[in-house]
């Protein structure tokens, strides 16, 4: 059994910020860490995280949604259910997902957030489709809202390193949407005033309306704008046929 404690010197573990890096792995492969207080996880790229494949599958849910498939074709779906055990394993490896997409955030692999965020989200759906008891699914949508935001979050940032800034507010725009119609149909009506995730994405939406770089055509209006409150109308008619012209 190997010591740890000089890997785990070597990258000390810092409260309250995310700590993530590729290292290359022994078989050659790239490998994704995540600093943690008592050690470090490590994660395969793609598939599941822990490298595993169950029952020949990509992950757990593949398998089932490959059962779920059977029964659908049989006309037998509403035979198929998940037990308590099947959803907790489930669960189990959804945050196996929750931990790369926080780790592939901080390192600006929006791409990868978007797969996985995506793949939970497919996961709660499933389960409240599934699940044998109605309860169960309630583990899992718990987390609805935040995945959401962090998926809206990283189509966002993924827009701006194209530099497509209204691309990011459509985007931000779309998960406050689907936060409060999920918030609608299945929560509280409190939540929508105290929710974090709403919050969050509402005040980011004002952040990049605000910071985001003028269009030419937004330029042209705003130079014309001035020229008339300074009565400078030969500037003016010249800046309104420029913007005839776009």
């Amino acid at each position: 059994m190997e010591d740890m404690d000089s890997i785990l010197r070597e990258w000390p573990f810092e409260q309250g910020i995310v700590q993530a890096r590729v290292i290359r792995g022994s078989d050659g492969r790239p490998k994704l860490q995540l600093r943690l207080d008592l050690g470090i996880l490590q994660m395969e790229i793609r598939g599941r995280p822990d490298g595993q494949r169950p029952f020949g599958h990509e992950s757990l849910l593949k398998h089932y949604q490959s059962v779920a498939g059977k029964f659908e074709k049989e006309g037998k779906g509403d035979s198929f259910k998940l037990t308590s055990e099947d959803c907790m394993k489930l669960h189990q490896e959804g945050v196996q997902y929750y931990h790369r997409y926080l780790a592939f955030f901080q390192l600006q692999n929006f791409e990868a957030v978007i797969r996985d965020t995506k793949r939970n989200l497919v996961l709660f759906d499933f389960v409240t489709r599934y699940a044998e008891k109605p309860e169960l699914s309630i583990v899992f949508q718990q987390f609805r809202a935040y995945v959401l935001m962090m998926l809206a979050r990283a189509q966002g940032m993924h827009a701006i390193q194209n530099k497509d800034y209204p691309l990011a507010v459509q985007h931000a725009e779309h998960g406050i949407q689907e936060i409060q119609k999920f918030a609608q149909e299945a929560l509280p009506p409190e939540f929508l005033e105290q929710s974090a995730e709403l919050q969050f994405l509402q005040n980011w939406v004002k952040e990049l309306r605000e910071q985001r770089p003028l269009t030419p055509r937004e330029k042209l209006q705003r130079q014309m704008a001035d020229a008339i409150s300074r009565e400078d109308y030969e500037r003016a008619a010249r800046l309104r046929d420029a913007l005839r012209a776009l």
